[in-house]
């Protein structure tokens, strides 16, 4: 058992959303990103509200200014080649306005949020600003 398993935990319901989002959100026709945190006091990851977010507008306005988040995102696209996917990634959100403390806390249970939510790929980002660009990022363009 890793150590970052053994510091910051997920609830069942918080597992249980993990996985019905991404086995949800694999044939949508939209985008859908839902956004977690870390409670400082239990070091606990669950999700923030039940909100699903389906346009990085919608996205970019709720995250916080000084506050990291993890964003789970199902981005459908076309590639050049006129193929569909849904590339399934994480969105690690650190501004750069964030205060040491919660740089750390985040960095410590970002493998560990990868693994359980079964993503294959993490992109930072440090502005929600950069969401606009985030179909470049996905399509391998960074």
């Amino acid at each position: 058992m890793s150590s970052e398993s053994r510091l910051y935990t997920f609830s069942p319901e918080t597992k249980d959303k993990l996985r019905k989002f991404r086995l949800g959100t694999s044939r949508a026709k939209d985008p859908q990103a839902a956004v977690y945190h870390i409670n400082k006091q239990t070091l606990e990851i669950a999700q923030d509200g039940d909100e699903i977010f389906t346009t990085m507008a919608e996205l970019a306005d709720e995250l916080p200014d000084h506050s990291p988040r993890f964003i789970l995102l199902s981005y459908p696209l076309t590639l050049p080649s006129g193929r569909l996917s849904v590339p399934y990634v994480l969105l690690y959100h650190l501004p750069v306005t964030c205060n040491a403390e919660l740089r750390m806390l985040y960095a410590g249970a970002k493998e560990l949020m990868r693994n359980t939510a079964e993503v294959a790929r993490i992109i930072e980002i440090d502005s929600p600003d950069e969401l606009d660009e985030i179909e470049k990022k996905l399509g391998g363009e960074d």
